[in-house]
């Protein structure tokens, strides 16, 4: 086909009576009868514009019924109008007014300014804008800002009506609820599926998960409100949320984000949703609904991970491991049984949800899957996880010197925690001076200004530098003062923490009593396959936020100490000192292959002391043989634990 546009130059033809090829573009807001009339009468009104413009060849007309103007993306006649623009299939478009292209007004530009590039001319008939004319694209604007603010105050006066029918208790939807057969503007209980519904709040009730519930339908055969024997732990989840089985109808689980885009956005925030007493008759009491809502919200938990704010259940379990197991990907564990071994005891593994859910990376890339993402960590034994914590704790409190070492990195960092806080109450000091002085000389000018000593110049002069000075010292002042509050109270309780160590803790048992591991471990996470992170609480409520690393053994190590600062374009300041272990009985036999003491800084406030313990193949054996079991060495990677002391 000709390209009809690229015959022109857009900046130069401005003979309006030429030969033109036209399309008509038309649009109504909505599907009602009224506005669909509407749009007969703009059809009949564009072939009239035919009939007044013998020089028009119209090619074609484009509509839109029951779409918004405030996104083209929602628009397919008008995107299919914008395609056959830019193949040069003709040079005018003919709307009859602005608000009839788009309510956005950067819509509107945007568009109107590509079509111009491509050598066509909008003419919006009603405003008399032609786009090609030198004040085409000015009196555009005006228009297309009053009809987005026209856009504007619909949308208050939609939010408004939808506002006075949520109080009135309106029903929203189609009424396709199991339980429920809707009747004109109410609910009629239908109680073949309200029995259904009814067996589901009491199975939860009496601590069935989602899961099990599904489960337990099915082998009922009981039917879903499509007639079908299907159910999942999903369609039990919603059927649990949904507040109208107790007689009340939910608003404000959606919203739109704007009224210019209308995205819809689901509401996660539960604590926001209107509850308006409905005219129906509930399926369950308001005692029992409310119920099954805090068991349900007693079973989940918020984690957070890189990409933001995750939402998992969380089963209460009695098991240790599962309370305190995080997989490195943010997911949670599940509890597996392996199987029974020769003295009649179960065998449990932990595998992560990521995997249950999703498949192993190694099972995803052999059946052609995405891998990216998705979790690779193998299900760890629960034996293994015991040999762990008694390593880890036998390491701690039966080594008197790494006791030592670790009150003495504690010792360090008050002091340097006293030397910083002696040098940012003199650095405040002297500030305070500084600002006290631009103060009164800014009081000094406004009195010379007040005698005539100084100029109207010379006074404004004077006066925005000196303020412009003093802004700038008040802005430190504050960032001091930020600083000052986040490191308030940094300073460590040598004495609860010796307390704590002291303790004495039975290692005489195969593994640890449970207890111990609730009280002392904050979680559990596996790095990889080889590799797992134990963080350690001492000293509970009490944040701190420094960087402190211990290299080396026996009898020297370096501590190197750093302040974790916000801008990552300062360094932040460095200390190393010596510590001298010289008193400390230190030999090859309980010494460790590695011994790094050190604290992370997190943003979120999180800091740590840690040490690494590898453990071998032949502590495991030697483990599983004092417990009446073996392992076999290719059973066994090397491993090697990381151990963080928080200070949360």
């Amino acid at each position: 086909m000709q390209n009809i546009a690229a015959r022109h130059n857009p900046y130069i033809f401005l003979d309006k009576n030429r030969e033109r090829t036209v399309v008509y573009y038309g649009r109504v807001s909505t599907e009602h009868e009224a506005q669909l009339a509407a749009l007969e009468n703009q059809l009949q009104w564009y072939d009239d514009q035919t009939e007044r413009h013998s020089n028009w060849n119209v090619l074609q007309k484009y509509i839109d019924e029951g779409i918004t103007g405030t996104q083209a993306k929602k628009r397919p006649a008008f995107l299919r109008m914008l395609e056959d623009a830019r193949a040069g299939k003709f040079d005018l478009i003919v709307t009859r007014e602005v608000c009839r292209f788009a309510r956005n007004t950067v819509d509107t530009l945007v568009t109107t300014r590509e079509l111009k590039n491509l050598g066509i001319e909008v003419y919006f008939v009603e405003d008399n804008i032609w786009t090609m004319d030198g004040d085409g694209e000015l009196r555009l604007t005006i228009m297309a800002t009053l009809a987005q603010e026209e856009s504007r105050k619909v949308s208050e006066r939609v939010r408004a009506g939808q506002k006075i029918s949520r109080e009135n208790g309106v029903l929203y939807g189609n009424g396709n609820i199991i339980g429920y057969d809707r009747v004109g503007s109410t609910y009629v209980i239908n109680e073949e599926q309200a029995e259904t519904v009814r067996m589901i709040f009491d199975l939860y009730l009496q601590g069935a998960g989602q899961t099990k519930i599904a489960k337990e339908l099915c082998r009922l055969g009981r039917k879903d409100g499509h007639g079908q024997v299907s159910w999942s732990a999903s369609k039990i989840g919603r059927i649990l949320h949904n507040a109208t089985y107790k007689g009340y109808n939910c608003y404000l689980k959606s919203f739109s984000n704007n009224y210019l885009e209308q995205k819809r956005i689901k509401n996660l925030d539960e604590e926001t949703y209107m509850y308006v007493k409905g005219d129906f008759e509930p399926i369950v009491s308001e005692e029992v609904w409310n119920k099954c809502s805090e068991i349900r919200k007693a079973r989940t938990t918020k984690m957070i991970v890189n990409k933001g704010e995750r939402t998992y259940g969380k089963k209460s379990t009695q098991d240790v491991w599962l309370r305190k197991l995080r997989c490195s990907c943010g997911s949670t564990f599940r509890k597996n049984k392996w199987r029974t071994n020769k003295r009649g005891d179960e065998v449990f593994g932990y595998q992560c949800y990521n995997q249950v859910n999703n498949g192993s990376k190694a099972f995803r890339e052999k059946n052609g899957l995405d891998t990216e993402g998705y979790c690779d960590i193998r299900m760890v034994g629960d034996w293994k996880l015991e040999i762990m914590a008694k390593k880890i704790f036998e390491g701690i409190w039966s080594e008197q010197e790494r006791k030592n070492a670790i009150l003495e990195v504690y010792r360090l960092l008050n002091e340097h925690y006293q030397s910083d806080t002696k040098n940012n109450q003199a650095a405040a000091s002297a500030l305070e001076g500084k600002i006290a002085r631009l103060k009164n000389k800014i009081d000094n000018l406004i009195s010379m200004r007040a005698d005539g000593e100084i100029t109207k110049e010379e006074f404004k002069s004077l006066k925005d530098t000196t303020e412009a000075e003093l802004n700038k010292y008040m802005e430190e002042k504050s960032r001091m003062s930020e600083q000052s509050d986040c490191e308030g109270g940094m300073e460590f309780d040598i004495g609860k923490i010796g307390a704590v160590l002291g303790e004495v803790l039975d290692f005489s048992k195969p593994k640890l009593d449970d207890s111990i591991i609730d009280k002392f471990v904050s979680q559990i996470i596996p790095v990889d396959n080889c590799r797992y992170r134990w963080d350690l609480n001492f000293l509970p409520n009490e944040t701190q936020s420094l960087v402190c690393k211990v290299e080396g053994r026996k009898n020297h190590a370096n501590a190197t100490i750093e302040e974790g600062n916000e801008d990552e374009d300062e360094s932040p300041r460095t200390y190393v000192l010596s510590m001298d272990y010289s008193n400390i009985s230190v030999t090859a036999k309980n010494a460790y292959q590695s011994y790094v003491l050190h604290r992370r800084l997190y943003k979120v406030g999180r800091s740590s002391l840690s040490f690494e313990l590898p453990l071998s193949f032949e502590q495991a054996a030697a483990y599983r043989n004092a417990n009446g079991q073996y392992v076999r060495k290719n059973q066994w990677r090397e491993t090697n634990v990381t151990v963080y002391i928080d200070l949360d």
